[in-house]
């Protein structure tokens, strides 16, 4: 027996849940297939730039997330070798915070109709043989039968893999991230702190009074790269890293518990893939880390599934919405709203792929003249190269 359904998001995580937010909004009803029995809520927090409240604003959901995260101040860089600040930067006209991915992503399903998220519910693989439709045929056997697929299934992605685009590039670093908790308050203030050179970045970000996020990014050894499932070498590892920086990244490393530290490498598709690849074909597109997995390094990769949570649904509103036509016409539109998506995310992914490759290796280098040029020029340039990226609009739904 199949399932039919007018739209199948592939993936429960922040492009998904976004792009089916904003499909609720006008109108259109979704089905989320999320492989695990819950949400996936790892992660800790990360950092949510201007265009990224803007696009929460759109699906409804801004306001109540705001009242629980701080608004960010300003941005204070300095260099490994030193707690000096070599880079101030104000935030002011701008919305910037760090938000618990946990929230998002409760907030962004509660908001949901009942039964829009089937959770344990894995592709394995995408049948085209019907002219309208695209049949799904899942781990437990289930067969879905759907005028739209969407795959927001992350850098692993098995609807990029259909489309033919290539598997993410490895870049050769690695993140490690963490979340402390102070009972009574860190005292800190709203402030972003970031840390770099001498072949690592690192930096941190409260989210509330009482808890801070914070990461540290670098290329490993072989021999580092077998710590990535030992929370103790990892802690141990970063602690030695820092003894230069200020005391406060110290302590906030020193708070962490074991259970709240994780690593992973990082990997981006390569921007020329972008302009070249197959973002979309017939009724199949991909978003969020399926289409544009990036590095950490302008704080955009979250930001931008959400741009692509509001413009997807927007474009594909018109198709879905136009009742009484045949399912070829139907068919028609829908591809058409899909291409218009692509045309719109096509050189934004591109863009800023490229630009947070580049500034982090910029960043990271041990190369003395980059390190050179970076303290005594460039942080300042980067800083406020930031909030640019950050001014984009995706619109209204």
């Amino acid at each position: 027996m199949e399932i039919v359904e007018d739209v199948v998001i592939v993936g429960a995580g922040i492009a998904g849940l976004t792009t089916a937010l904003g499909f609720h909004r006008v109108g259109i009803r979704s089905l989320v297939l999320e492989s695990s029995e819950r949400l996936r809520i790892t992660g800790f927090a990360f950092s949510t730039w201007s265009n990224a409240w803007r696009a929460l604003d759109a699906v409804g959901v801004g306001e109540s997330l705001r009242r629980r995260h701080y608004l960010l101040t300003g941005l204070v860089v300095a260099s490994t070798f030193s707690d000096k600040p070599a880079s101030e930067v104000s935030f002011k006209g701008r919305e910037i915070r760090c938000l618990q991915r946990r929230s998002l992503l409760e907030t962004l399903a509660k908001e949901l109709p009942d039964g829009t998220i089937r959770f344990s519910s894995k592709v394995v693989s995408i049948d085209d043989s019907s002219a309208y439709f695209k049949r799904l045929h899942l781990a437990d056997g289930t067969i879905l039968k759907t005028k739209v697929l969407i795959g927001c299934d992350g850098v692993n992605s098995v609807v990029a893999k259909w489309l033919g685009l290539k598997k993410p590039a490895s870049t050769g670093r690695s993140a490690i991230r963490g979340n402390a908790s102070f009972k009574g308050g860190h005292g800190f203030g709203p402030i972003y702190r970031q840390f770099v050179g001498k072949g690592v970045r690192a930096g941190f970000l409260p989210y509330d009074d009482d808890n801070v996020y914070w990461f540290f990014t670098w290329s490993p050894s072989t021999k580092e790269e077998e710590m990535e499932g030992d929370p103790i070498k990892l802690k141990q590892f970063v602690t030695n890293k820092i003894e230069n920086t200020s005391d406060e990244m110290k302590s906030v490393v020193e708070m962490t518990p074991l259970d709240f530290i994780v690593s992973s490498p990082l990997r981006y598709r390569k921007p020329w893939e972008l302009l070249w690849g197959d973002m979309n074909k017939g009724n199949v597109c991909v978003a969020g880390d399926a289409l544009h997995p990036m590095t950490p390094d302008l704080g955009q990769g979250g930001c931008l599934a959400m741009e692509d949570g509001v413009i997807l649904a927007r474009c594909l509103a018109e198709a879905l919405l136009k009742p009484g036509e045949a399912e070829e016409e139907e068919h028609e539109r829908i591809e058409m709203g899909l291409k218009k998506f692509a045309r719109q995310r096509r050189w934004r992914s591109f863009d800023m792929v490229a630009t947070a490759f580049v500034v982090g290796f910029i960043q990271q280098s041990e190369w003395k003249i980059i390190n050179y040029l970076r303290d005594k020029f460039l942080l300042g340039f980067l800083s406020t190269l930031l909030l640019r990226k950050a001014d984009f609009d995706c619109g209204k739904l």
